[in-house]
């Protein structure tokens, strides 16, 4: 039987031998702490006073909610005119601020225990590209701007992508991690937010310098968006993505599955609607975990999980039985 991390590697290998489902992220460690991410998006937690992250915007995050959330008026955007974003945006200046290796010291530190428990190190960068965009200017803006802007908008999303650069490098070069998970949200349930065309003029490039260093550098890819990506897939591959996390089940997954054999593997596929509720039974959660694994596992490069960004589901009762419902399937159907 394969340890829980080379399981995780073998699935993810184009030809890779895996004996059973990776059960969501076991293998690796989810470590997203580090100075360059306490430096952008201060002390968030429940029940916190606003927040004014270091581009600019408000983020809240009420008692009552399960996460923090931009919150951008027409009053408090940072960007209310594209073409004067030079003036209206101060870039976060990562080198001057997160560069000192003493800062990196004790994130290392903890990064080696983890390697030395014999996980993967899976480190994390929050708010790509895409997002970052209606996080300064509100959605509506964004979209809009595409179209009557489109020189501003090019400038302002490489200025964006090359502070992601940055961010990304320092995470890599301090901490070394195995695994980047990476997010930007590029559509709804349905369908994109922007055409694929806009999506590769203006979103694309920016990830190409940026997954290419952690390819060279030996960084599994991990890149989140509980989307429909299916418009996008081949340039999801062009970009050295080797795991897409989110993939929800609106997309064709084994259709997907035929098309990618093995050049990406399909991290999701179970409905959090369905399962990650308050009064979800486990009866209801079995039967979307089991139809997951029945669904998709025999396409292979396949590994069941909730959709969200990372681990954890929102509602503590759920993920004991996804992982229970995994290991039973696993055992009837692979013997481990």
């Amino acid at each position: 039987m394969l340890s829980a991390k080379e399981n995780f590697l073998e699935t993810i290998k184009p030809d890779g031998k895996p004996d059973r489902l990776v059960k969501q992220y076991e293998g690796a460690v989810f470590y997203p702490p580090n100075p360059a991410a306490s430096y952008i998006r201060g002390n968030r937690h429940p029940g916190m006073d606003p927040l004014i992250d270091r581009f600019g915007t408000e983020i809240l995050w009420p008692a009552n909610q399960v996460a923090a959330m931009p919150h951008v008026t027409d009053k408090n955007k940072v960007i209310s005119d594209i073409t004067e974003w030079k003036e209206q945006l101060v870039m976060p200046d990562l080198q001057a601020n997160c560069s000192d290796p003493a800062l990196w010291e004790p994130f290392i530190k903890k990064a080696d225990e983890i390697r030395a428990n014999g996980d993967l190190v899976m480190a994390f960068m929050p708010t790509g590209v895409f997002e970052r965009l209606h996080f300064l200017m509100g959605f509506e803006d964004m979209l809009m701007n595409y179209l009557l802007e489109p020189e501003d908008m090019m400038d302002l999303c490489n200025a964006i992508g090359e502070y992601r650069f940055q961010y990304m490098k320092l995470i890599v070069d301090y901490i070394k991690p195995d695994v980047m998970l990476s997010h930007d949200d590029w559509g709804s349930k349905h369908s994109l937010f922007i055409s694929p065309e806009t999506w590769r003029e203006f979103i694309k490039p920016q990830y190409a310098k940026t997954y290419k260093y952690m390819k060279d550098h030996g960084v599994i890819v991990m890149h989140h968006a509980d989307s429909f990506l299916e418009p996008i897939i081949e340039d999801m591959v062009d970009l050295g993505i080797d795991i897409w996390q989110g993939a929800l089940p609106e997309n064709d997954i084994p259709k997907l599955q035929k098309q990618l054999n093995g050049r990406m593997t399909l991290m999701g596929g179970i409905d959090a609607a369905i399962v990650d509720r308050a009064d979800s039974t486990e009866e209801e959660i079995r039967k979307e975990v089991r139809r997951a694994c029945q669904s998709y596992g025999p396409g292979g490069h396949f590994i069941p999980c909730i959709t969200y960004g990372g681990p954890g589901c929102l509602y503590k009762h759920v993920d004991p039985i996804i992982d229970d419902e995994i290991d039973k399937y696993n055992k009837e159907v692979y013997g481990v």
